[in-house]
């Protein structure tokens, strides 16, 4: 008993199709870096941290959760 051949499909064309972006997909990231490199070098902004730290704060919280 002979086993089927199985033929191979054909290779995809590579010329003919371009691939084409929306808008947005470059307009949203470009918007994003300019908005936050606007937010570092805006030294006006600045604040430094007063007070207790946050993180210590959170931390505390959560070891009181944990030990009930």
């Amino acid at each position: 008993m002979s086993a089927p051949t199985h033929t191979r499909p054909h290779p995809a064309t590579t010329g003919g199709v371009g691939t084409r972006l929306p808008w947005w997909a470059l307009a949203l990231p470009t918007l994003a870096f300019i908005t936050l490199l606007a937010l570092i070098l805006n030294p006006a902004d600045a604040q430094a941290a007063a007070g207790e730290p946050v993180l210590a704060h959170v931390l505390e919280r959560l070891r009181d959760l944990l030990a009930r």
